[in-house]
C-alpha cells in the first residue's frame, strides 16, 4: 500500500518531504503535485520506477520523460541550451513549462528519445516540488498522471491514493491539483516548436 502524506501547500512539513525523499532513494515511485497537475516520480537511476511509470501510463519508448529540476543550474547539467534557447527558458521559468533540449552525458541513455538523443526538462514554480528537490539534491524523473483511460489528470490525492494505491509507493497530497499539463516546447532544432498547449502562456514562444 501506498504512504500517503498530507502537507501543507506553501509550507510542507520537513518530516513529511524527508520521508517522501527517503522512498525516492530507495527506489520508490512517488505521485506528487506540481505547478501545473499531478506527476508520477523516481530517481533518475530507477530502472524498475522507469517500467512502472510506463506500465501505468501505457508509454512506448517514445516518449520524453521530463527532469524536474530545482533550478536553472542544475537543469544546465542535464541539456545543451543555445543562446536564443538560454533567453527564452531563463524568462520563463520557474512555470508550468516542459522544454525538449539535446541530453548532456549525464542523462541516462534510456531517457532519451531513442533517436533525437533528446529528453524534456522543467521548473516547476510549487513548494512542495522545491522542498522534495531541495531535499533529494537532484531531478526527479517524472511523467505527468494521466492515466490512459481517462482524458484528464485526477486532481484529488486521496483519489490517486484509491486508485493508484498498489501501483505507487507513495502518494504526496497538498490540496487540489490542476489538470492542464505542462506547455511543452521544443528547442531541439533551432527555434522554438510548441509541441503541446498546456498551461504555461505559450504566446512567448510563437
Amino acid at each position: 500500500m501506498a504512504k500517503y502524506f498530507d502537507v501543507h501547500p506553501e509550507n510542507p512539513q520537513k518530516r513529511s518531504i524527508g520521508q517522501a525523499v527517503d522512498i525516492v532513494r530507495g527506489g520508490g515511485l512517488i505521485a506528487y503535485p506540481t505547478d501545473s497537475c499531478f506527476a508520477l516520480g523516481c530517481a533518475l537511476e530507477n530502472r524498475d520506477g522507469i517500467d512502472r511509470i510506463r506500465t501505468i501510463r501505457h508509454l512506448d519508448d517514445k516518449h520524453h520523460f521530463t527532469l524536474v529540476c530545482h533550478d536553472f543550474a542544475q537543469l544546465g547539467q542535464f541539456v545543451h541550451i543555445d543562446n536564443t534557447a538560454f533567453r527564452a527558458i531563463k524568462a520563463s521559468t520557474p512555470g508550468s513549462y516542459t522544454f525538449i533540449l539535446p541530453a548532456t552525458k549525464e542523462v541516462p541513455r534510456r531517457l532519451m528519445h531513442p533517436k533525437k538523443k533528446t529528453v524534456g526538462v522543467r521548473i516547476p514554480d510549487h513548494p512542495v516540488v522545491h522542498a522534495l528537490l531541495t531535499e533529494l539534491g537532484e531531478p526527479i524523473l517524472s511523467s505527468t498522471l494521466l492515466l490512459p483511460d481517462q482524458e484528464e489528470p485526477m486532481t484529488q490525492g486521496w483519489e490517486i491514493k484509491e486508485r493508484l494505491d498498489y501501483q505507487v509507493d507513495a502518494v504526496i497530497d497538498s490540496g487540489e491539483c490542476g489538470t492542464e499539463p505542462t506547455t511543452v516546447v521544443d528547442f531541439s532544432g533551432g527555434a522554438a516548436e510548441i509541441i503541446r498547449y498546456g498551461a504555461g502562456d505559450a504566446s512567448r514562444f510563437e
